[in-house]
């Protein structure tokens, strides 16, 4: 992954302006026929946790609302910050003032041309300006965000940080928004046209859109809630494409389809709840690191395919992965056991409570329960309902184990790092560590890149060394897309880009 960095002499910096070419094949050819096929079906394994962007929860629901929304930059497929809603933007020598130029024309869904004004509400609505708890946590970091004229928008912080221009991905609304979560207006390149819950979200081509346009006309996002259903509704042409099936879906599909093959870009692990009283010992939770094998639970459940992890981040972030952290705990049984008995728990028993339409998840779950069977533990396995599990496991934290998939936000170390601070309001881990809080500190508060770096490195290791909870993978991504389409594009982050894919007989025009 490459992240777009700023900097140079006077640390002023103009985004490139993205070539704004109209496209006049919109992914159809001319004649009805086409045109009845300018649509796609994509199906999805749970419904999104609503539609107000500034507010979602969900990796499944963030790569549904990367269609209709776009902050003041935009990241693509190589790990780049490029323009968006913002023409260019230039920072101050010390790294404090952000002033973002508005995009000539833009407009929103909605007709209306987007203004500073709505800019400025955008980010003061995630900032907690009105003494709430930002919903950006590094937008607590602003002092001030004021329009100077028409065209521009200034961001004074509190503090330098240099990940700052990775989390203005934040969407801009409208200023006058209602209800995002009934009537979601955007600047991306689809519109929202409705929402079925539990059934389906449909959005359709923005033709105004700024950018490069959409070649196809209609997307229906399906929920596939019932993972069994999924390779019959793909043949059966319900759904066009699907994302993450596993290995084993890949292996019944039938030659109509193209298989896309990448890397999902999340932490998968074994996340414990350190405050369930047994995983209050450090002792406990390094028992259940030993007796672990990652690559037995990859060779199960990805076909040996997945990456290795042993800490709350993947490959993609090259600058901060750390891979001699897998070696932190290689399998040995007998320390496993002798750590149980010197914590007092020689015959643990806990339950793994894991999303039902996650068939990967539910998997290294009952791989794991096998593994832990060595040591004499006992892991039963609760699986549970999308909704069930981030109301009663994310939200309520009413829970023991987890197996599940954490991604990344946006394209900085925070973005996976920050929710193990102890007092942090998605720390659904409730992991605690004073050398943990005091690392993460660090690292937030330099300015010097290469001392960031290292204190986020600082905090890996403790999270490895602690065992806040059993790393296992980054899974691979296996995407099935009928061969009527072409040009899916993987993302390092959790995106579906669904402007890119187009009808596969426009693929060379």
């Amino acid at each position: 992954m490459k992240l777009q960095r700023f900097g140079g002499k006077k640390l002023t910096v103009l985004l490139l302006v993205m070539t704004m070419l109209a496209v006049a094949l919109t992914g159809c050819k001319s004649g009805d026929k086409a045109e009845e096929t300018s649509k796609i079906t994509i199906g999805i394994p749970q419904d999104i946790d609503g539609l107000d962007p500034h507010k979602a929860e969900g990796a499944g629901t963030r790569e549904v609302l990367f269609n209709i929304f776009e902050g003041l930059v935009k990241p693509d497929e190589n790990g780049n910050l490029n323009p968006a809603v913002a023409s260019d933007v230039t920072v101050s020598e010390d790294g404090t003032v952000y002033t973002f130029t508005l995009r000539d024309g833009i407009k929103f869904h909605n007709g209306n041309p987007v203004t500073v004004d709505d800019v400025v509400y955008s980010i003061e609505r995630c900032a907690g300006t009105d003494g709430e708890t930002p919903l950006v946590s590094a937008f607590s970091n602003i002092a001030k965000v004021e329009a100077t004229d028409e065209a521009h928008v200034v961001i004074t912080l509190t503090a330098a940080d240099t990940d700052f221009l990775s989390y203005l991905t934040t969407a801009i609304v409208p200023k006058d928004s209602t209800d995002l979560d009934t009537n979601p207006i955007g600047t991306g390149p689809y519109k929202y046209v409705s929402r079925s819950p539990q059934e389906n979200i449909i959005v359709t081509r923005f033709d105004d859109y700024w950018g490069e346009k959409a070649f196809l006309k209609d997307v229906t996002f399906k929920i596939e809630s019932n993972p069994d259903s999924i390779v019959m509704d793909l043949e059966g042409g319900s759904i066009d494409m699907f994302a993450r099936i596993t290995s084993a879906q890949m292996d019944q599909l039938s030659d109509k389809f193209q298989v896309y093959e990448g890397t999902m870009n999340l932490v998968q692990a074994l996340y414990l709840n350190n405050a369930f009283e047994p995983f209050q010992d450090v002792r406990v939770r390094q028992a259940l690191c030993y007796a672990v094998d990652p690559q037995g639970v990859m060779d199960f459940v990805s076909a040996g395919k997945g990456t290795e992890i042993g800490s709350s981040m993947f490959p993609s972030f090259q600058k901060y992965f750390m891979p001699e952290l897998n070696d932190t705990y290689n399998q040995d049984l007998e320390k496993a056991k002798a750590l149980l008995e010197e914590a007092g728990y020689p015959d643990l028993t806990f339950t793994i409570t894991v999303p039902s339409n996650y068939t990967q998840h539910v998997d290294t779950a009952q791989v794991l329960a096998d593994q832990l069977k060595q040591i004499g533990v006992t892991a039963n396995i609760q699986q549970v309902e999308w909704d069930s599990w981030l109301e009663n496991v994310y939200s309520g934290r009413q829970y023991e184990a987890t197996v599940v998939g954490v991604d990344a936000s946006s394209l900085n170390a925070p973005a996976l790092l920050s929710r193990f601070v102890s007092d942090a309001h998605n720390n659904f881990v409730n992991f605690n560590s004073e050398a943990y809080d005091a690392a993460f500190a660090k690292a937030e508060a330099s300015v010097d890149d290469a001392e960031k770096t290292a204190a986020f490195k600082e905090c890996e290791k403790i999270l490895s060394e602690e065992a806040a909870n059993v790393y296992i993978q980054d899974l691979p991504e296996f995407v099935a897309l009928n061969k009527k389409y072409t040009g899916y594009t993987f993302y390092p982050l959790y995106a579906q880009d669904v402007a890119k894919i187009r009808l596969a007989d426009d693929a060379t025009n």
